[in-house]
């Protein structure tokens, strides 16, 4: 009997394990989906709006190691010091300032440079809504990830449709890589969103 009890016991304590570590996973993915516009987009890289500072620590629990902000730090909407919270947390920090007005091809190349210095660390990009970071992601997925440009316009589009000024940067950045804009499905007809 008391065998019996062990095995019984033992198998309780492995589903009740599996049960948790299911549920933690599952607490993971409900407090990243919070993050304003949150996307995931591999398993090492993702970007969102602004984060709070709560929501940094999620980030970090969630395995990310590297944290981009390519907005403005003075932004109304800004979390004050992010860069002492997110180093305080453990993980790496890296500001980049677009101007929403300006993009520019340096802007881009300094964050694909950041990037490649680290491919694999799990990294955020980050801006206030998340229109910066999604077509900066874009262009880092379709450029150096051999993303198809559909599939990365789709992912783009869940946040939004570029105006004609980030459309054009887009397009520029796309041209001095080889790659064309134009796929199956493709509207590039730009928004009303900052013009």
């Amino acid at each position: 009997m008391s065998m019996n009890y062990k095995r019984i016991s033992a198998a309780l304590v492995l589903c009740v394990s599996s049960g948790l570590a299911a549920v933690s996973t599952q607490a993971q993915e409900a407090t990243l989906s919070d993050v304003l516009n949150f996307r995931q987009y591999s398993d090492n890289f993702a970007s969102a709006g602004q984060p709070s500072i709560e929501q940094f620590s999620q980030i970090r629990d969630a395995g990310f190691e590297r944290v981009i902000y390519i907005a403005f730090s003075n932004n109304q909407n800004a979390v004050p010091n992010a860069d002492q919270v997110v180093k305080s947390l453990g993980m790496d920090y890296v500001h980049i300032p677009v101007d929403w007005n300006n993009p520019t091809a340096r802007d881009f190349y300094t964050f694909a440079d950041a990037m490649q210095r680290s491919p694999d660390q799990k990294t955020l990009l980050h801006c206030q809504v998340n229109a910066r970071a999604t077509a900066f992601s874009f262009l880092y997925r379709v450029i150096y990830e051999d993303v198809p440009v559909a599939a990365a316009k789709a992912d783009m589009n869940s946040v939004w449709q570029p105006n004609e000024t980030w459309r054009d940067l887009i397009f520029q950045l796309l041209a001095e890589n080889n790659i064309s804009p134009e796929c199956e499905g493709c509207d590039w007809t730009p928004s009303n969103l900052g013009n």
